[in-house]
């Protein structure tokens, strides 16, 4: 048989602890050429977008201006706020029927609803689990 040859390094103990030098690699040198001219390429970009260059006037405005993301305004209603878990999502459903609410706001309820019916069966199913454990542990 031979002999395992002894481990330069003990288990978790890295050869090189302090690693590869951040920016060193060729994205490092890709930023930093870019940041040695970063204001004549963003002048060259305005200038392309004022232009008609649409691709230059979107590359510019997607790093300007965040995306707008839908935004629902609160509602109110009442007959979500009783009865059942299922009462509560036919509601939302019937509210989009009716042309109370939006169609994305019902599902946002009704998954909602979904996750609370979750959260409920899972405290029921802990009370039912305690309940057997203190029925079945016996006394000293």
């Amino acid at each position: 048989m031979t002999a395992k040859k002894p481990h330069r390094f003990k288990p978790g103990q890295s050869g090189n602890p302090a690693g590869r030098p951040k920016g060193s690699g060729l994205s490092g040198e890709l930023r930093r050429a870019i940041a040695a001219d970063a204001g004549e390429i963003v002048t060259a970009m305005i200038q392309r977008a004022k232009d008609g260059d649409m691709q230059a006037a979107k590359a510019l405005l997607d790093r300007v201006l965040p995306a707008l993301k839908s935004e629902a305004a609160p509602v109110s209603l009442p007959s979500l706020a009783a009865g059942t878990l299922t009462a509560r999502a036919e509601a939302a459903l019937a509210a989009v029927a009716e042309g109370d609410l939006a169609p994305d706001t019902a599902a946002a309820l009704v998954a909602a609803v979904g996750t609370l019916a979750r959260v409920v069966e899972t405290s029921e199913l802990l009370a039912r689990i305690e309940a057997l454990e203190a029925s079945t542990k016996v006394a000293p």
